[in-house]
């Protein structure tokens, strides 16, 4: 149930990817202001992140998520009253503030309702129907832009209005029943996991996974943000058509993500499985600087998209056997920080580069830093799992 609250709000998510083209071509911003605005899009999910893990240790996921379910549906409709730099990135700031402390309860209600031994394939299943309402919404988003912008934000409103609705109707008894019962920890990696009360940010291996998540992030996220600017301005493709290929990558993920998920798991150890991940995704943007062909830029999106299914469930579920039951929030706030500091990074960055040095350098840096964080990641992981890693 919790995947399904999670498609109903995520078909209505289509502002993200068009909300650099909406302010370059609605607005009239440039390309540095339109940046600069989205990086603000990852201060407040920064924020909220860290909230959204406070808050669910100490009221519980169900709470979290159902607020910021509700909070989130008048701000989308708000958007559009702040026509100015300033004040679009101050409604994007808060917007983000409210919607990302939904992501830690999420992570954390997954969890607790997953069966044990399931816990990469629940997460899959979740981002399973994130993708499915991706791969809707920005072909929806395309179609729509090209009528009003406006329909966009409206559209988003009702979607996390009735992902609302719906979650605290078939949750507000099941959460208390449910409360206590199916923890995460396996044998394998109960040994090693840290104290139960431990701060995630006193555990010095997590801390530097977090940073090559960071790392991975800034350069995969700009599939939200400089990739939409770059079919628009480089390879000069009409809104529709930047949601078809949007959603044809969600589409990749939503048909594949429980297939390779599970071989993944049956023949990998988490450590390669992030490796092979991660240099897919180097692969897919330097694909970018061979030509602008669309046969490419589908080969492009294919290649991003399995190599997401490879790395961002298996993330999630390394930040959950690292944490005990009594941290977990903490944890998975802290998970949610690391990808949130890319939207601040990666808006200001990929336009800075992209507008100074051209698309192709930001494209041949974007590779060069994943292959090299793949190598880095794949270290770190066996150096946090030592004793799951050499038994596989």
């Amino acid at each position: 149930m919790l995947s399904i609250v999670m498609l109903i709000n995520r078909t209505g998510t289509m502002v993200l990817p068009f909300l650099g083209v909406y302010m370059t071509d609605q607005l009239n911003f440039s390309i540095k202001e339109s940046g600069m605005v989205l990086s603000f899009y990852g201060i407040g999910a920064v924020i909220g992140s860290w909230l959204g893990g406070y808050f669910t240790d100490k009221f519980g996921e169900y709470r979290v998520q159902s607020i910021s379910l509700f909070l989130s549906a008048p701000l989308f409709l708000l958007i559009p009253l702040f026509p100015s730099v300033k004040a679009m990135a101050c409604i994007i700031l808060v917007q983000s503030i409210i919607s990302e402390t939904f992501r830690p309860a999420n992570s954390v209600a997954i969890t607790k309702y997953a069966k044990i031994g399931n816990l990469t394939r629940a997460f899959s299943l979740n981002r399973m129907a994130v993708n499915l309402g991706f791969s809707i919404g920005p072909a929806m988003g395309g179609i729509l832009s090209a009528i009003s912008y406006e329909l966009l934000f409206v559209t988003n409103a009702l979607g996390a209005l009735v992902a609302g609705i719906v979650y605290v109707r078939f949750f507000r008894r099941r959460h208390k029943i449910y409360q206590g019962r199916q923890r995460i920890r396996q044998k394998l990696v109960e040994k090693e996991a840290v104290e139960k009360h431990q701060s995630p940010y006193k555990d010095f291996p997590f801390l530097v996974y977090c940073f090559l998540c960071t790392l991975f992030s800034i350069c995969f996220f700009q599939f939200f943000n400089t990739l939409p600017l770059f079919y628009k301005q480089e390879v000069h493709l009409d809104a529709p058509t930047i949601g078809y290929i949007l959603g044809y990558g969600g589409f990749i993920v939503v048909i594949l993500e429980m297939l390779v998920v599970d071989y993944a798991e049956r023949h990998f150890t988490m450590a390669k499985t992030l490796l092979y991940g991660i240099l897919m995704c180097g692969i897919a943007y330097l694909i970018l600087v061979v030509n602008h062909h669309m046969a490419l830029l589908l080969l492009s999106m294919s290649l991003l998209s399995i190599g997401e299914i490879l790395v961002l469930p298996f993330m999630v579920t390394i930040t959950a056997l690292r944490s005990g039951k009594n941290n977990q929030g903490a944890y998975m706030g802290l998970s949610g920080i690391t990808f949130s500091i890319a939207f601040i990074i990666t808006p200001l960055l990929g336009t800075n580069i992209a507008n100074e040095l051209g698309f192709n350098t930001l494209w041949l840096g974007t590779g060069a830093i994943l292959v090299s964080t793949a190598i880095a990641m794949y270290i770190v992981i066996r150096w946090l799992f030592p004793r799951v890693e050499q038994h596989h």
